[in-house]
């Protein structure tokens, strides 16, 4: 389990998201609101942000240590700028090793994506099945053996036969989901869009207000105590530009959970 965030809108130093709100990322890797299954997200973090105009590809940093723990970034942070970012605090799910290779955002060209949920009998046949399905070609550039990679992975495959990344994110969580029980919020962006899913864990998202002024801010809980913080309906698909939030159900009624 984990908490991640995503933002698009203008520049701002990385550090106004990481560090500085009242329940930043950083309060939430020791002490989140919304999260049920564990008390602290202890086993590292990441940030990937983009600069369009040197490169597509984003620029990343992550570590096993605890987000309170790590000084590494804190001063950088107050002086890189970007217009785009995807981080994660992570708690790992056992018994996946405690490595920087698996903690999010994990990156492939302009993508940054990450997970936040689990996949029980993932460490099984359920979990072998998954890695079987991976496309050679996309199975060579999973580093570590976090299900978080394996779940890109899939995704990218899905995105490299044609499909939307909103698409190709239900069709991934409506076959997962239909394999065995799984919590399953996604992240996905290339720096001017973002995609996500909301399944068995929470989502809000926050527009063209108090910290999103200008852009669009979506993280697993309320970096502030805002009110115009809105909570994503669970079993939903999320679509966002700078300007706009879109949420449609992952699948039609009566069809899959």
């Amino acid at each position: 389990m984990c908490r991640h965030l995503a933002y698009i809108g203008p520049r701002r130093p990385l550090a106004s998201l990481l560090y500085e709100p009242g329940h930043s990322l950083e309060a939430q890797s020791f002490k989140p609101r919304h999260q049920t299954e564990v008390t602290m997200n202890a086993d590292g973090w990441g940030v990937g942000w983009w600069n369009h105009a040197v490169r597509p590809e984003p620029a990343r940093y992550r570590t096993a240590t605890p987000m309170w723990a790590d000084q590494a970034l804190r001063t950088p942070a107050e002086l890189v700028t970007t217009s785009a970012c995807v981080a994660a605090a992570r708690a790992a799910t056992p018994p996946t090793a405690v490595v920087a290779t698996g903690n999010a955002p994990f990156t492939a060209g302009p993508w940054l994506f990450s997970f936040n949920g689990y996949l029980v009998g993932y460490a099984g046949p359920s979990g072998e099945a998954l890695r079987r399905s991976v496309s050679s070609a996309r199975f060579q550039g999973i580093e570590g053996t976090a299900d978080s990679e394996v779940l890109f992975a899939l995704l990218l495959d899905r995105m490299d036969a044609g499909a939307t990344p909103a698409r190709a994110m239900a069709g991934l969580v409506t076959d997962v989901v239909a394999q065995g029980d799984a919590k399953l919020n996604l992240l996905l962006s290339d720096g001017h869009a973002i995609a996500a899913t909301t399944c068995r864990n929470s989502l809000f998202s926050l527009v063209d207000t108090g910290l999103a002024r200008g852009g669009v801010l979506l993280a697993s809980e309320p970096l502030d105590d805002d009110p115009a913080w809105t909570l994503i309906p669970d079993g939903s698909l999320v679509e966002a530009s700078r300007t706009t939030v879109t949420v449609t159900p992952l699948v039609s009624p009566g069809g899959p959970p």
